[in-house]
């Protein structure tokens, strides 16, 4: 009996390992498709890159320019230098900024207060906000203000990204030839159209790359088609380039609709 038992489980157990071999081998009844193959995803262009370093570069790019280095509350004797309102006509820029005696004027990378204190008598009924990410300059802009007694002024710290100010707060933004050394633009711009007033305005004041007679190192000059390229990458749009200055661009850039209405 035990012997028979034996027989029967041998071929019990030839039985399913034949099944199995059968299972595993045949073709199913009912084939499914193969799964579809995914296009390869391709990342966007990088905003920020590093190159070596050029004349006066930081050898960091952003959108294919290469960021300038920054000047140091050290270069306050340049940015003060007596000459400079018969060379840049300095004095033509405030009358192109068509200001309001109620708007509020944000002075970015203020520096020393050179446009600061020289736009304050024309927003009487105002304010500008200095603001800077250098502490040294905004006591340099606070020792001033109690000097001439500029009581609309207001020294704002910002950081590196972020320019300080509260949404919907500003009629018009001014840059001077600070733009050009931000080392995070897009963040710091994605702050300042956030600052903007819906019908706000930004003035981008930079040396002419276009132009060779402007001797200025290239990495601190812009072109125009730069310059509109990555304002207009952060909500903004082109209303003009007033050329009234010998060697700057004055462009001016203004909130675009849908950027007003997501605020």
């Amino acid at each position: 009996m035990n012997e028979m038992n034996g027989q029967i489980r041998q071929s019990l157990a030839a039985f399913i390992m034949s099944a199995a071999f059968v299972c595993t081998s045949c073709e199913p009844s009912n084939p499914q498709p193969p799964a579809p193959v995914s296009a390869p995803v391709v990342p966007a262009p990088e905003l920020y890159g590093t190159c070596e370093p050029g004349d006066g570069g930081s050898g960091k790019t952003y959108m294919g320019r290469e960021i300038a280095e920054v000047m140091g509350h050290f270069g306050v004797g340049w940015l003060e230098r007596s000459e400079r309102e018969r060379e840049e006509r300095t004095d033509l820029l405030v009358d192109a900024m068509k200001l309001k005696s109620t708007d509020a004027v944000a002075d970015i990378g203020a520096g020393s207060g050179y446009f600061t204190f020289r736009i304050a008598p024309h927003v009487g009924e105002g304010v500008v906000y200095a603001t800077d990410i250098q502490p040294e300059m905004l006591d340099i802009i606070r020792e001033r203000s109690l000097e001439e007694n500029a009581l609309n002024v207001m020294p704002i710290l910002g950081t590196i990204e972020h320019c300080g100010l509260e949404a919907n707060s500003v009629d018009v933004v001014l840059f001077v030839d600070a733009y050009h050394e931000f080392s995070h633009p897009r963040e710091m711009m994605r702050s300042i159209v956030t600052a903007l007033k819906s019908d706000g305005r930004v003035i981008l004041v930079e040396f002419r790359a276009e132009d060779p007679g402007v001797l200025i190192k290239e990495r601190h000059k812009m072109t125009q088609a730069q310059a509109r390229l990555e304002m207009e990458a952060v909500g903004l749009e082109f209303v003009e380039n007033n050329s009234v200055l010998p060697q700057q661009h004055i462009l001016v850039f203004r909130k675009a609709a849908a950027s007003a209405t997501r605020q």
